[in-house]
This record gives structure tokens, sequence and C-alpha cells, in this order.
């Protein structure tokens, strides 16, 4: 699963990462106090694999994080469906337009 990041100072940087599912923030436990890039979105496939986990610097609003998520076009890129994670909210698809 690809990692991708909006905001911050790792602003559009992207990474390999380990896992079925991504944690709620990233680095998961820095143990230094510092606020940590949060878990706002994932791709996932049709056969429910995730392909994607976009995290949100601290700073940039979740309707940020998802207006340069489908900027980007992450979901189109990976062939994914955008979800909000049910650890991030109740929701599930947030893709408005219905596909």
């Amino acid at each position: 699963m690809r990692a991708l990041f909006v905001g911050g100072v790792v602003d559009n940087s992207e990474m390999d990462m380990e896992g079925g599912r991504p944690p709620i923030h990233y680095p998961e436990d820095s143990g230094g106090g510092h606020a940590r890039y949060r878990l706002h979105q994932v791709g996932e496939r049709a056969d429910g694999s995730i392909a994607y986990a976009v995290y949100g610097a601290p700073d940039v609003p979740d309707a940020e994080v998802a207006r340069v998520a489908e900027e980007r076009a992450y979901a189109r890129r990976f062939d994914a469906q955008p979800v909000r994670p049910p650890e991030v909210s109740g929701a599930q698809s947030i893709d408005d337009r219905g596909r």
C-alpha cells in the first residue's frame, strides 16, 4: 500500500507501507509529543484490499485534504474507491458523485 501525504513538510510525498490496514497516525507512535499526520482517506480496491492511504498534516483541514486528494486523482491513479476509514468517522464512501 502507498502512503500519500498532504500538507506539512512532506507535502506531495509518497512511501510504501507494510501491512493490511494503515495506522490512524503516521508515524504511529513517535513518543515525542509532536503532532502527527492523521489518516483521512483510504483507497479500497474491488477485492477489498487497500491500495493507498492519504494522511493530512495536523494543521490542514479535512476538506482541504479531500480536495487535494481529488485534485491529485489518487483514486483514479490506483484504480480504487476513496473511503473514509471507520476509525476517522462513521461514514463509508466519500465519493459524492455516486461512483
